[in-house]
């Protein structure tokens, strides 16, 4: 009896979140009013809410959850070593902190987690991806990114962080119909700075407070790219090769050449890896081809990953890929680069002024 209460609201939250789980990827049209009549309300009013905050609430609330973390595991190690003085406290802080880890998932389903049950973003767009052939086209598309890298190069200029956030907001509410365009939609710095580095994490979304955070530190041939796809996910696109595919949508849409050059030099490096792994001498080869402001910064980004370069980066990435596999993403953190398909495809077809976003 002592912990009943506790054991009825377990039984009831694992049961509805695992007859959501069931439910979801079954049935598209309760996922289509899980976004119109919630994600896409509830996202705008974030939007509203913590744009007035001018820093990351985001960033302090995951540094208080691991310091309520570390307190868990002490405590817990303190009822262990003394099991017989403190059996019932164990039990209890144990029940307790599972109630409180369902009752902040089913918040993580309702609030975002519904969105990896979209249809993709290539089949919204009606992309043919059936017809891709990795060994054929992989080439062609690293020649045809490179060519417009080493067009674009001449366009290119540094631009701050503030300056590339506003003029994506203003790309988003332009050229999309993102639901929540016109509430707030931006990103904002990370308080933790390079120190995202150290995971191998340039930006991310927090689904809690539908904020969006970015290394402001990081150069400035990267940030339109990070900081559209990040935008992408508040706009409720949650799978992340389809956040890759908004961005360069919009990036290459846009009459702006920094943007143009963001787009192309972030979608060559996921394209030219594989070209890599296939053939490193013609890699070699294509990548000779290109001008020595792009290779420069090539150069920049080897530094950087050099500098915070870790172990910590090797165990978030496992955990960030069962996350993602857990919720519907079958490629884990390989679907990344799954965009050099899509990205291909999107070229292949005739492109309008306006990009609409289910």
């Amino acid at each position: 009896m002592r912990y009943k209460r506790k054991l009825i609201l377990i039984v009831f939250l694992t049961t509805s979140l695992t007859a959501i789980q069931f439910l979801l990827p079954e049935n598209s049209k309760v996922v289509s009013y899980y976004n119109i009549f919630i994600f896409h309300p509830f996202q705008s009013l974030r939007n509203i809410v913590f744009s007035i905050v001018p820093f990351s609430v985001g960033d302090i609330l995951y540094l208080i959850a691991l310091i309520f973390l570390l307190y868990f595991v002490w405590k817990c190690l303190r009822y262990i070593i003394q099991f017989q003085k403190y059996r019932h406290q164990l039990g209890n802080i144990l029940l307790r902190s599972l109630v409180v880890l369902l009752i902040i998932y089913t918040c993580f389903i309702l609030g975002w987690g519904g969105n990896y049950y979209k249809p993709s973003l290539a089949s919204y767009w009606q992309l043919d991806q059936r017809t891709w052939d990795k060994d054929s086209l992989l080439v062609p598309f690293d020649i045809y990114l490179i060519k417009k890298l080493n067009d674009y190069e001449a366009g290119y200029q540094n631009r701050t962080f503030k300056t590339i956030d506003k003029q994506a907001q203003n790309y988003y509410r332009e050229y999309t119909d993102s639901r929540t365009r016109k509430y707030g939609v931006k990103v904002k710095a990370s308080l933790l700075g390079n120190a995202l580095q150290y995971f191998g994490i340039q930006g991310y979304f927090n689904p809690w407070t539908g904020e969006a955070q970015v290394n402001k530190n990081l150069p400035s041939f990267m940030l339109p790219f990070v900081i559209c796809h990040e935008m992408a996910h508040q706009s409720g696109i949650a799978a992340e090769d389809d956040a890759n595919l908004l961005s360069y949508a919009i990036s290459t849409l846009v009459p702006d050449s920094v943007f143009r050059y963001s787009a192309y030099f972030n979608i060559w490096l996921y394209t030219h890896a594989k070209v890599r792994m296939q053939d490193s001498s013609l890699a070699r080869t294509l990548k000779a081809s290109l001008n020595q402001v792009t290779l420069a910064q090539l150069d920049t980004l080897k530094s950087i990953r050099k500098r915070y370069e870790s172990d910590i980066s090797d165990y978030s990435g496992l955990l960030y890929d069962g996350y993602l596999k857990l919720h519907h993403q079958k490629d884990g953190i390989g679907s990344y680069n799954k965009v050099t398909i899509s990205a291909w495809e999107l070229e292949q077809k005739p492109r309008g002024r306006f990009i609409e976003i289910p």
